[in-house]
């Protein structure tokens, strides 16, 4: 079976290297998206699975429009049987889901039809699920409403980060898209529709999603600290006004005050009162600065009770 891999994120490699090892499938063709300025110093660097398919021998393709008319020309004379598509990053119109026999499958980061959307993994751990999982889907031209294939739950742990998470998810994932990959070309692949009234959204986050709000409870917030890390990472404006990324905390559910206030400090780091509870910062990173513990921050800025967060 000649088989196109369309992927961009970290998550995505493992399905690659997955799907280039399984006997009767032959990888010809590697979609990722194109190189962009990437850190703290805007470096142009490939995406992580563009970096992983160099090499490889599959033809590479990072169009900045997949679904152009030349970029189409180009996926269909790779003549591929069926296209998998995992953490890609742009939506694929019906000149490209079209083009293969066996259709495109697709492997989302979520149990669907919960969490359809772009960031599945970091808003379930947001929003407190102590379950998740990975879907393989037939795509359709509706944002993660096709039929689904296979899935497998995954438990969230205390403290999974959403980078944590997402490596997990990655080899798991890896397995489940192998397994429908072959059931789909082999005629046993079982369909599911999904169930629509159930359906829930993961939208896009962005930085100002980030920004914490402490009159939220605290564990919402300490939720949202692990749900966002690395990316957007969750961030509040201390001494001046100036920004602290949030890395690391714990809820301290006993802790009251007025919501950004600086409650206690002391060796373990400081407490910044909630709308319920309060929150150890635990690590953090100041502005133009690594990453360090919230208790050297305290010390090296002289923070005491007193001083708003915000």
């Amino acid at each position: 079976m000649r088989l196109v891999f369309m992927g961009s994120a970290g998550l995505a490699c493992p399905s690659l290297e997955r799907l280039g090892a399984t006997p009767g499938i032959e990888v010809v063709g590697v979609v990722a998206q194109p190189d962009r300025p990437q850190g703290r110093h805007l470096a142009v660097a490939a995406c992580p699975v563009a970096e992983r398919a160099r090499g490889w021998g599959a033809k590479l393709m990072t169009p900045p429009n997949v679904n152009a008319p030349e970029s189409v020309a180009d996926l269909a004379a790779l003549k591929a049987d069926l296209f998998a598509v995992v953490a890609y990053g742009q939506i694929l119109r019906s000149s490209v889901l079209n083009l293969p026999p066996f259709g495109c499958v697709n492997l989302h980061g979520s149990l669907l039809p919960k969490y359809r959307g772009a960031a599945p993994i970091a808003w379930a751990i947001a929003n407190g699920e102590r379950t998740t999982g990975v879907t393989a889907m037939l795509m359709n031209e509706r944002m993660d409403a096709g039929d689904m294939l296979l899935k497998r739950a995954i438990e969230i742990a205390d403290d999974d980060t959403g980078g944590t998470l997402s490596e997990r998810m990655g080899r798991i994932g890896a397995e489940v898209l192998a397994e429908a990959v072959l059931a789909v070309v082999n005629g046993t692949a079982r369909r599911e529709p999904q169930d629509e009234s159930q359906a829930t959204f993961a939208n896009k986050l962005r930085k100002e999603d980030g920004r914490i709000i402490w009159a939220m409870p605290a564990a919402t917030i300490h939720n949202r600290v692990r749900g966002f890390n690395p990316r957007p990472g969750c961030w509040t404006q201390v001494a001046g006004g100036a920004t602290l990324r949030v890395l690391k905390t714990r809820v301290e559910a006993e802790a009251t005050g007025e919501p950004g206030w600086l409650v206690a400090a002391d060796r373990e780091g400081p407490i910044v009162a909630a709308g319920q509870g309060g929150v150890r910062l635990l690590e953090v990173q100041p502005e133009s600065k690594r990453p360090m513990s919230a208790a050297d921050f305290v010390r090296g800025h002289r923070l005491a009770a007193g001083v708003r967060f915000g």
